[in-house]
């Protein structure tokens, strides 16, 4: 079952500091309404069966939304909207907002929450939108990103207070966040597994993974290509073909590391997509792993 991460417009109206897709990218990058709608229809004759959109905040541009929104449901494909909840500033305007979106036929909200969104952002807003959903009967649930420390724990009570349907998404150490202090994990196991859903990003560009557009810079391991040049049918093809892809989905990263001779005691101290750029950001790693994961990759299983 394919899946997709669209991102519709790079511009943002706040600068969250653990936002990595827009780093560097312009304030300003908006595919054209038309143009979105064409590649839509393409995903879905390929087999694309969801479609997430994200990147920016997309519901800066709110009736283009809606437009794509009402195609896919025509196409019968699943929809989901990313979003940091800036227009539900009252519980009137997110029910309106919400009723419209239920009208043309959303299937999912996801709220993006954190002491960093929270800084330009009222948590109020997110209450709003959750409970727009809750009154609409559209799905929705809160991803909390979170460091796990102390500080963030009157956020979570929040939630819990308030009776909302969350999830800790951990933060990802990449972009405006590389800088952030971070304290030692303690687990005793870290499977990173990873669905790698694609993202296609505003310019047209595609990656393997949604979290790959800016961590991997020096190999570029996660780049499939771009629409301008490949159908998305080929761009799919090319990610369901590689055999170290599917190595990272049915095997884990941990277990890759394992074998590429990562000492366990390293593999546990690597949080989200960390061990992931130590392994495939490295031309000799990189290499070395291609190749097993044609054959001797395959049999480090348990």
């Amino acid at each position: 079952m394919r899946k997709i991460a669209f991102g519709y417009s790079t511009r943002c109206n706040i600068k969250c500091c653990h936002c990595v897709a827009t780093e560097d990218m312009p304030d300003v990058s908006k595919m054209e309404l038309a143009q979105a709608q064409e590649i839509i229809i393409e995903m879905a004759a390929a087999g694309v069966s969801g479609i997430s959109f994200t990147a920016g905040e997309p519901f800066i541009y709110f009736q283009d939304l809606l437009e794509l929104v009402a195609l896919c449901s025509r196409l019968k494909m699943y929809t989901r909207i990313v979003t940091n909840s800036y227009w539900a500033k009252s519980p009137e305007q997110a029910l309106e907002h919400v009723l419209s979106l239920k009208q043309f036929g959303l299937c999912q909200l996801r709220l993006s929450y954190s002491r960093w969104h929270q800084q330009h952002v009222s948590r109020e807003n997110v209450l709003n939108a959750a409970r727009a959903c809750k009154v609409a009967g559209i799905s929705y649930f809160v991803s909390f990103v979170t460091d796990f420390s102390n500080e963030d724990d009157s956020y979570e009570q929040f939630l819990r207070d308030n009776i909302l349907m969350f999830f800790p998404e951990p933060v990802i150490y990449a972009g405006r966040a590389e800088s952030f202090g971070r304290d030692a994990i303690f687990t005793d196991y870290q499977d990173n597994r990873c669905a790698m859903n694609p993202y296609l990003t505003p310019d047209l560009t595609m990656y393997a993974c949604c979290d790959a557009g800016s961590h991997f810079k020096t190999t570029d391991f996660f780049k499939l290509g771009s629409l301008k040049n490949e159908s998305i049918k080929q761009l799919f093809e090319k990610s369901e073909s590689c055999q170290l892809f599917n190595a990272i989905r049915s095997l884990g990263i941990t277990t890759i590391a394992s074998f590429a001779g990562f000492k366990a005691r390293d593999i546990v101290t690597y949080r989200k997509c960390e061990l992931c750029r130590q392994l495939f950001d490295s031309p000799e790693m990189l290499k070395k792993l291609k190749i097993a994961a044609e054959g001797e990759l395959q049999q480090w299983t348990r």
